[in-house]
């Protein structure tokens, strides 16, 4: 077949799909192969090829298919886009990611705020109650001193009224000004400051507690008082007599008790007082059991408080069964009322 340049010819409208024009029937720039077609020239196929490939292109098509706006973009113009689409998105998230952290942030604060003004609140009622506690404790200062007046010098040589005591009645700082460290630290040196005088008054007490012992406090018999300490008209003679004890009334044969711990010193008869005993009570302090009917002590020996001693009776002078009670302090008799508190 002859060669043809309409044969190898593209149409127009084809060449303007591909983006390829015409060949020129001029020229003809082709070579047949080994098989005998026609061959395009290399340049013509390559250069459309190239043309598309350093560009992109978006179309906006509409539903039906047919293409509505078509937008074309060089290579280097198209990944600027591309990676600046990235970072923006990147940024966005960035800050959407800090923006949902600060919000947890803030609600927590918010929380935390609460929480701290609740914990505030507590300390300043907890401060307020402590300073209460040392202030009640501090109180209990004055009411050692005026415990171990009675008892004379305390251990340290000094008597109670010498101690120096003071303080303001309220909190000396705001007690929003003052750490709940501070209120327990002052609050536990006031404890073992009042534990020191605690301990002290405790050793006071056990000596006033041995002197009390050995004081006559307990009746010796239950009865009514027939005659009392001091002056009185004589039952025999009708004029004035000075009567050293107490005339408590009971049957013949009443058990006489000790009124306090002591040792029996006589036990026997003596002149006006008949069967008589005389307890020693120690700190000069003795006592007198007159008109006793029997006697179940001898002296030398050591009775308790309450202990047996002897039995009421009518001996010596005496108008009638009863018990003569007296109480000798210093070789001179006092009022056994003064001493008896059951």
């Amino acid at each position: 077949m002859a060669d043809s340049p309409a044969a190898f010819a593209l149409p127009e409208r084809a060449a303007e799909t591909f983006g390829l024009t015409a060949p020129s029937p001029r020229r003809r720039w082709f070579r047949r192969s080994s098989t005998g077609s026609p061959a395009v020239a290399p340049s013509a196929r390559r250069r459309p090829v190239n043309r598309r490939r350093a560009q992109f292109s978006l179309l906006v098509v509409r539903g039906d298919g047919v293409r509505v706006v078509r937008f074309n973009f060089v290579r280097p113009l198209a990944v600027a886009g591309a990676l600046t689409l990235a970072v923006s998105l990147s940024t966005v998230g960035v800050l959407l990611r800090d923006w949902l952290h600060l919000r947890q942030v803030t609600r927590d604060a918010v929380t935390f705020a609460a929480r701290i003004d609740e914990q505030r609140r507590t300390i300043e009622d907890f401060n307020r109650r402590v300073a209460a506690l040392r202030k009640e404790v501090g109180s209990w200062q004055e009411l050692h001193a005026r415990i171990e007046e009675p008892f004379g010098p305390a251990e340290s040589g000094r008597t109670g009224r010498d101690r120096g005591i003071g303080g303001a009645t309220t909190a000396s700082l705001p007690i929003s000004g003052v750490s709940a460290s501070d209120e327990l630290n002052r609050l536990t040196e006031t404890l073992m400051r009042e534990g020191e005088n605690l301990r002290a008054l405790d050793r006071v007490m056990m000596r006033a507690g041995k002197a009390i012992a050995s004081l006559p406090s307990r009746w010796p018999v239950h009865g009514s008082v027939n005659s009392e300490f001091g002056n009185r008209k004589s039952p025999w003679t009708s004029e004035r007599e000075f009567h050293a004890g107490l005339d408590i009334g009971a049957n013949r044969g009443t058990p006489v008790q000790a009124p306090a711990a002591g040792t029996v010193v006589f036990a026997g008869t003596a002149p006006e007082y008949g069967t008589a005993v005389i307890l020693d009570h120690g700190q000069e302090v003795k006592s007198l059991y007159g008109h006793l009917s029997q006697v179940s002590v001898k002296v030398g020996q050591k009775v308790e408080r309450g202990g047996l001693i002897a039995y009421t009776g009518n001996t010596g002078r005496s108008s009638g069964p009863h018990l003569h009670y007296e109480v000798i302090v210093k070789g001179r008799p006092v009022n056994p009322r003064a001493y008896l508190w059951n």
